[in-house]
């Protein structure tokens, strides 16, 4: 087996060029990240369920010749499916509940030659920005301070990829769900053009209003660009189609990303208060992309953040509450407090009030939204804000069963106080990333926003491992992780 140090010094592709050169075998990988979970992972609690038996059902098999083959890997416990093993959604409602067949995210992740050793933490059906779901038993906390959140909905995944337990790990984005959990654990997460990778085939394409969309966090960008690879591409009878990269997206980390007009903005709202920290980390970000050539200048652009709110809440309760009941009766199930969070319950009481002309109406102002956004960036190529309102919170401050909390009041005052400017492109369907870019002087890591025009991920990916050479982030340890 390795030595843990030693494995904490690689990200995936370095991992899979060990294997390329038989220098370390898979199951010798497998082994060290099981040891990885072991060492750090009782202190942070972000591995929900361990899949050591379907890894070694895994190398006992032939493993794909891939371009991460051997490398282990974790999924969040959410929209990615694995045959045979459960799949909870972080709720007690959906315990049990355990997919006969590979999602299409899941089989290319096999193609690819990942192992998968575990599960993840997410907040129950991903309606917080904290990983704190009471199925779990226990809140998932961030390395950079156990006594803080690391965001959500993907947290436990960015929680195990920057303690260095994976290099790599599944998630998803249907509001700031991977980009906010970046920013608060010093990972990179992009989150890709709507319709660049499928969610089917059981989940359409245009499930929850084509908000969400799946990647993955990781340590470093040839990581995520190699993954998004792996991942892209429209899948039979897709509902959306993105545009088709020209190359891989690879091939784009190195490459010169030219000089870009990019403007940068601290809020979207007036009446989001930003933290200093953040809006310094803000303006360092936009200083060194000054001193890397770009043409940088500050802009203003406002929505109206209450309606937007009150769009995202209807388009995600009229989703979520016909799976969340459909489910239920599978399982022979009745939904209430008894196995559902009092905000996810709130969600599912309004899905079930909604008429169809509200969910129109929603649909008719991210249209507009998505047309005012488009117009914007015919002047930029890019636009550069705070990933997050305010820094990493103690844990429980985003309390998902506060008595009589409603879905609008807690998306309106927890979602989009901490992450409004991430939502705002899913409703866009833009490709977007957190950049782990900054420090506070408490030690939090607080990301970058970077978002370009629909479909040009390659774009982000040219800046980003420019940012990542000149500024690299890699070897900045939190103070638990796997050394």
């Amino acid at each position: 087996m390795m030595q843990l140090s030693e494995y904490a010094e690689y990200d995936g592709l370095g991992l899979a060029e060990l294997v390329r050169r038989k220098a370390v075998t898979p199951a010798e990988l497998v082994a060290t990240a099981q040891a990885a979970m072991a060492a750090v992972d009782p202190a942070l609690r972000a591995v929900v369920y361990d899949m050591r038996d379907a890894a070694t059902a895994s190398l006992h098999a032939s493993l794909p010749e891939g371009p991460f083959t051997g490398v282990p890997l974790m999924l969040k416990d959410f929209v990615c499916q694995y045959a045979g093993v459960p799949t909870r959604f972080g709720s007690r409602l959906f315990e049990g509940l355990v997919p006969s067949r590979d999602n299409e995210i899941m089989a290319r992740l096999r193609r690819a030659g990942f192992v998968t050793v575990a599960k993840t933490a997410c907040p129950e059906f991903g309606f917080n920005a904290a990983t704190e779901a009471i199925a779990y038993g226990a809140p998932t906390r961030n390395p950079w301070d156990a006594t803080r959140s690391p965001s959500g909905s993907s947290g436990g995944s960015a929680v195990a990829v920057a303690a260095r337990m994976v290099p790599i790990a599944y998630g998803d984005d249907g509001g700031g769900s991977i980009r906010l959990p970046a920013s608060h654990t010093a990972t990179f997460g992009l989150k890709p053009t709507r319709g660049r990778v499928p969610l089917g085939p059981d989940l359409p394409d245009s499930a929850f209003g084509g908000l969400p969309c799946a990647l993955g966090l990781t340590r470093s960008v040839r990581d995520c660009a190699a993954l998004l690879d792996v991942m892209a591409g429209a899948d039979l009878g897709a509902t959306y189609f993105a545009p088709p990269p020209s190359r891989s997206f690879l091939a784009e980390v190195g490459a010169p990303p030219g000089r870009l007009r990019i403007a940068f903005c601290a809020s979207f709202s007036h009446d989001i208060a930003v933290d200093p920290d953040c809006v310094a980390a803000l303006r360092h970000a936009a200083r060194l992309c000054e001193q890397l050539g770009h043409e940088v200048t500050e802009t203003h652009f406002e929505i109206d953040r209450v309606a937007f709110a009150r769009a995202w809440c209807t388009t995600f309760s009229a989703w979520l509450q016909p799976i969340v009941d459909g489910t239920a009766a599978q399982l022979g199930r009745t939904p209430g407090l008894d196995n559902l969070e009092t905000a996810t319950w709130s969600v599912v009481q309004y899905g079930r009030s909604l008429a169809a002309s509200e969910l129109v109406g929603a649909a008719l102002f991210f249209n507009t939204l998505s047309r005012d956004i488009a117009r914007w960036f015919t002047a930029f190529d890019v636009l550069l804000t705070p990933t997050v309102s305010r820094p990493p919170a103690r844990l429980g401050v985003m309390n998902q069963n506060e008595p009589g909390i409603d879905a609008y009041q807690f998306a309106a005052s927890h979602l989009f106080s901490l992450g409004h400017v991430c939502a705002v492109f899913n409703a866009t369907g833009q490709p977007a990333m957190s950049v782990p870019l900054y420090w506070t002087s408490a030690g939090l890591p607080i990301g970058a926003h970077f978002v370009g025009p629909y479909g040009n991920e390659a774009m982000l990916l040219r800046l980003a491992a420019q940012l990542e050479t000149a500024q690299p982030w890699q070897w900045r340890l939190p103070p638990i992780c796997v050394r």
